[in-house]
């Protein structure tokens, strides 16, 4: 089971009460589905500034990221597993493929940038395999761009389901990974840490490949 079915009835859901991502050690936390509907947020103008080339945002969701992107002139292009997503997106102007990240995507080996937003660290289970695939993603100067946990929980995989109000999905695979154990899980991707920063009470970090 893949996380697509998950979200789907809180991407639905952006008006109708709240949405929340329950994690299998417990931990529960709020998904911001009105602020994946609304406009780009002050925090991501930062992530928007490194994008000097054609940006993949995976896991784009209803696209307001790709959206920015192409507003400040980089090509980009989103991919969501979830079809109301990706028609969300493209409603919004933002070119998007419905189509998971694993499976075979355009300009392979050929993107600047890929970027994961919101969580997305966590798609699969597996952030280290995850980086794996943004690693083949990029051109050899490419640049991950991600959003991190703060300082201290440090990795966890699991499982994890989405609560909307009384109603929970079925269980998919998650991850979580925070800012101290971001060097080791990029190591193991072959990429290194090159930046770390702190926008709007959010982590965000730059990985690339080894020198």
């Amino acid at each position: 089971m893949t996380a697509a079915t998950g979200f789907a009835a809180a991407l639905r859901g952006a008006d109708a009460g709240e949405h929340w991502l329950v994690h299998g050690d417990g931990r529960r936390s709020r998904l911001a589905v009105r602020r994946w509907h609304g406009p780009p947020e002050a925090a991501t103008a930062e992530v928007v500034r490194r994008c000097a080339g054609p940006t993949l945002d995976l896991g784009c969701g209803p696209g307001r990221l790709t959206v920015a992107l192409g507003r400040a002139g980089v090509p980009a292009a989103g991919v969501d597993v979830s079809a109301e997503a990706v028609a969300t997106a493209r409603a919004r102007g933002a070119i998007a493929l419905h189509r998971d990240l694993f499976d075979p995507l355009p300009a392979e080996g050929r993107w600047a940038h890929a970027v994961l937003l919101d969580g997305n660290i966590g798609i699969g289970g597996d952030p280290a395999a995850l980086l794996r695939r943004c690693r083949a993603l990029l051109d050899p100067a490419g640049t991950v761009l991600l959003e991190l946990e703060p300082p201290g929980p440090g990795l966890w995989r699991g499982s994890a389901r989405v609560a909307s109000g009384p109603r929970f999905g079925p269980a998919f695979p998650w991850a979580r990974l925070d800012v101290g154990a971001a060097p080791g899980v990029a190591a193991a991707a072959g990429l290194v840490v090159r930046d770390l920063v702190r926008r709007g009470g959010r982590w965000f970090g730059e990985l690339g490949r080894r020198p």
